[in-house]
């Protein structure tokens, strides 16, 4: 009983440092965020440049590398490839602060994104071989939060930095705490046996890239929750990095009162929303396990309006508030989403699984959000001056829309292609 104890503690030990980890994934993504209008003033970049920075360039290497990253996570020691990818893409982020122009900037946010294609998906599978089935929307959703905490964090600590001491700094700052965490993953986790909480057995071979691909194809619901996601990053990733230069330019917010009512409102809200979304989902599927896709629709739906007011309202206290409530609905989807999917495969194939659907993710949300978003700011900037950043935010409402539409049609054949898997 008291090993049966210990080991129940020990799993939750091991959720609390991976998330740590993801936590640094996003301070050191999204730090660039916060800084880029310093950045942008200094080294004489347009909004193209910086939607390539914080969007494409990252995602890019990200998802490319993810997939085979993940399929080596398959076959050997998940928590090393972490140990490795946090050791690199903190030592990326502090490198950036040596940038003395766009092309040294890009390469060392090229960097970040190869250190943090091995983190997630690796991650996912040791969380899933910690945890239950039952469990795992709720654990995978403590997980993600992650992203909110990384967000508040590197919000706030990179204003206050680059306000008082330079970007630069800021950089230095954020990057160096990363690395040392590396050592302490290292002999915190222990590598679980993989598969060893699920009902099917596993086998000890892996299958072929070809055999996993096919599988991940054949599901419709894979296919629909995985072009979902990706529309829903579009937007989220499309407003958030610009957040701070659409507070700066279109209500004249000053950097550092940026960074923190950003960090607060994106942090404390998303973080919530990630929360509540899984935590909701594992209740709810007790009596259908469609509300493992239901919770992120109607969240996503429930989201416009406060999409729309934060937009185009003049009353600051208000935008304030309303991007609160935009990054709770929105961040709903993520824990039910890896979940869906992790149910969809035997445990040999989850850290591949993970990278397919991050891949989708990251290469329209992250890839297409920013860039689009600053294309069309650049482009609106005759007509529409410092207010071209609120006519191009338009553009989420339509992939939104997407979104929800795809979450539906991945409801409709969950149940036949659960039955398919079992």
């Amino acid at each position: 009983m008291e090993s049966t104890r210990t080991s129940d503690r020990y799993k939750w030990v091991v959720l609390a440092t991976l998330t740590t980890v993801y936590v640094f994934s996003f301070i050191d993504r999204q730090v660039l965020v916060i800084l880029q209008e310093p950045i942008k003033a200094e080294l004489g970049l347009s909004d193209t440049q910086l939607g390539l920075l914080t969007g494409l360039t990252f995602a890019a290497l990200y998802v490319i590398l993810g997939i085979p990253i993940a399929r080596l996570a398959d076959k050997g020691n998940r928590k090393n490839i972490i140990v490795i990818s946090l050791a690199v893409w903190s030592l990326m982020t502090a490198l950036s602060g040596l940038s003395k122009n766009f092309i040294h900037l890009f390469l060392a946010r090229m960097g970040v994104g190869i250190g943090e294609a091995g983190g997630s998906p690796p991650a996912h599978s040791i969380i899933s071989d910690y945890f239950p089935p039952r469990q795992r929307a709720t654990a995978l959703s403590i997980y993600s939060t992650g992203i909110y905490i990384g967000i508040l964090v590197g919000f706030i600590v990179g204003g206050i930095l680059a306000k008082n001491y330079g970007w630069r700094v800021a950089f230095y700052s954020l990057g160096i705490p990363g690395i040392i965490f590396a050592i302490v993953l290292y002999f915190v986790v222990r590598e679980p046996v993989k598969g060893r909480l699920d009902a099917a057995k596993t086998t000890h071979e892996n299958p072929p890239i070809r055999e996993v691909l096919t599988l991940l194809l054949k599901k419709k619901t894979f296919v629909f929750i995985a072009l979902a996601s990706g529309f829903q990053t579009f937007g989220n990733y499309g407003f958030s990095n610009f957040s701070a230069s659409f507070l700066s330019r279109v209500h004249q917010i000053d950097l550092a009162t940026a960074g923190i009512m950003l960090g607060l409102t994106f942090g404390i809200g998303g973080g919530i929303g990630t929360f509540a979304g899984g935590y909701l989902a594992d209740k709810l599927s007790h009596k259908d396990l469609r509300w493992y896709i239901w919770v992120p629709m109607i969240a996503g739906a429930s989201s416009f309006f406060f999409n729309y007011v934060m937009i185009f309202s003049e009353n600051i206290s208000l935008v304030y508030f309303m991007i609160f409530m935009m990054s709770f609905f929105t961040a709903f989807y993520l824990g039910p989403t890896i979940a869906v999917t992790h149910s969809l495969v035997n445990a040999k194939m989850r850290a591949f699984a993970s990278a397919i659907l991050f891949f989708v993710l990251n290469l329209i949300g992250l890839g297409g959000g920013p860039l689009v978003i600053g294309m069309l700011s650049d482009y609106l900037q005759p007509t529409y001056g410092d207010l071209s950043l609120r006519w191009a935010f338009c553009a989420t409402f339509v992939t939104g829309s997407i979104a929800v539409g795809f979450l539906y049609l991945a409801s409709k054949n969950y149940r036949n292609d659960l039955e398919t898997m079992q």
